[in-house]
């Protein structure tokens, strides 16, 4: 493995739902939007971090996931309030080494502390996409049913943790198509996140271990 990660901006919004949440129609939350039939994938991600979470206390994320439609190493680092710089790379063939090119990535917070398993996370996705009138994807829809489990320090592992939650996230799309979504949903009953990320939502409920 190695060279260099492939780049992007990611600007999404996420919301709490509970596990009955009936996703609003969201056709025509803009003129000529359509909305594309859902697709279910299956996600399973490794989060890694220090034992006393300088990654996650600086809300950034690295993880190792498999399955959908980018599977690989991906380390997101916080840009603005909705918006995150996500850098990619490929899985390799080991699920525990993490990336040398993201390893520099984040040296400067981890300093001489390794690197493990912090969190375990399984999700059932399913994905609905908006369209623009000519086909253009605007924004993705991913409601995820989420068990979270953090690896336990001690001899027998911790409870999993099971929640659901909407991500409404850019493609082509300006923000007006997220103000649209997030009027949408919150008339359904959608609340706006607490959380920045599940990594975060699943680690609020285990205080850091002291450094």
């Amino acid at each position: 493995m190695g060279g260099r990660p492939t780049e992007h901006l990611e600007t999404e919004l996420k919301f709490e739902v509970s596990l009955d949440f009936v996703v609003p129609e969201l056709s025509g939350v803009a003129d000529g939007v359509t909305v594309t039939e859902p697709e279910v994938r299956l996600l399973a991600a490794r989060y890694f971090d220090t034992r006393d979470l300088r990654l996650a206390e600086a809300r950034i994320t690295l993880r190792r996931r498999t399955g959908g439609t980018d599977a690989g190493w991906h380390l997101k680092l916080p840009v603005g309030s909705d918006t995150r710089r996500e850098l990619r790379a490929p899985l390799g063939d080991s699920e525990t080494a993490v990336p040398p090119e993201l390893q520099a990535l984040v040296a400067t917070w981890v300093e001489d502390h390794p690197l493990q398993v912090v969190a375990v996370l399984e999700t059932r996705r399913t994905v609905r996409n908006l369209l623009s009138a000519d086909g253009q994807i605007l924004a993705e829809v991913a409601d995820d049913t989420v068990t979270g489990q953090i690896p336990s320090l001690r001899d027998s592992p911790a409870e999993p943790v099971a929640w659901r939650e909407i991500e409404v996230e850019l493609v082509s799309g300006g923000p007006q198509i997220l103000a649209a979504a997030r009027s949408r949903l919150v008339a359904a009953g959608a609340r706006p996140s607490s959380a920045a990320s599940k990594l975060g939502r699943l680690l609020s409920a285990r205080p850091a271990p002291p450094r």
